[in-house]
């Protein structure tokens, strides 16, 4: 038997959600034209305000680019927003859910 972790049952900080966390930094940054490097976005921390500083703005221009990218939906008027974009490591991890490409 294997000892390896299926890809479906990965935990928070396996590689697959680190790795998409990543490529989700850089389109972050790309779209909204930030002065940041992608790998100094810290994965943990809040994309509103102290975090990323990002205002609903920004979260929607993300949402855009996710949705397009991914095939993930995502509503303007989604109650689960505020845990969705909680911060980078919740967006890859609802994005790796809920990804349709």
């Amino acid at each position: 038997m294997s000892d390896k972790v299926s890809p479906l049952r990965q935990p928070s900080g396996a590689p697959g959600i680190t790795a998409l966390s990543r490529e989700l930094a850089g389109l972050i940054v790309e779209a909204l034209n930030l002065e940041v490097a992608p790998g100094d976005i810290d994965p943990e921390a809040s994309l509103y305000g102290e975090g990323l500083g990002l205002d609903s703005i920004d979260i929607l221009e993300i949402a855009l680019v996710v949705s397009k990218q991914y095939g993930v939906q995502l509503r303007a008027d989604s109650e689960e927003n505020v845990r969705i974009f909680g911060s980078l490591r919740q967006l890859a991890e609802y994005v790796t859910a809920h990804r349709t490409k």
